[in-house]
């Protein structure tokens, strides 16, 4: 990926000078990680951090040790919370697009209205003045 976290440590992932990505050290789940990334470092920290909170507090609620299972455990959490926000995104888009419809309508009738109105003002000052 160019944009958003980039790749995991890879020999093939390099930029158009031919030279690799930044290194960003990060622990998760007790386990460090070396991520090749041309974003910003901190955001992958927190990224990194908030998926260890995720891996913690799903390991926390159940008996499982294995940290694959609680890595996918957490990694449908958080799938799971990313397509409850789209869609709550997509919702708020449709509410969004619906009332800019009905102010652009409503905007046309004005200045419809004030149209009409200036054209009636306009014929009634040339009635008085001839």
């Amino acid at each position: 990926m160019t944009t958003g976290i980039g790749q995991m440590l890879d020999k093939r992932s390099m930029d158009a000078t031919g030279t690799p990505p930044p290194t960003i050290r990060v622990e998760i789940y007790n386990q460090t990680y070396n991520i090749r990334s041309d974003g910003d470092t901190e955001y992958i920290v927190q990224l990194a951090e908030f998926v260890d909170s995720r891996m913690r507090e799903i390991s926390s609620g159940t008996l499982t040790v294995d940290s694959l299972k609680v890595a996918i455990l957490a990694a449908l959490h958080i799938a799971d919370e990313l397509h409850r926000l789209k869609h709550l995104h997509e919702q708020a888009d449709a509410q969004l697009a619906t009332r800019s419809s009905e102010c652009a309508e409503m905007l046309d009738r004005l200045l419809k209205v004030r149209s009409t109105v200036e054209r009636e003002q306009a014929g009634a000052s040339k009635l008085s003045l001839g």
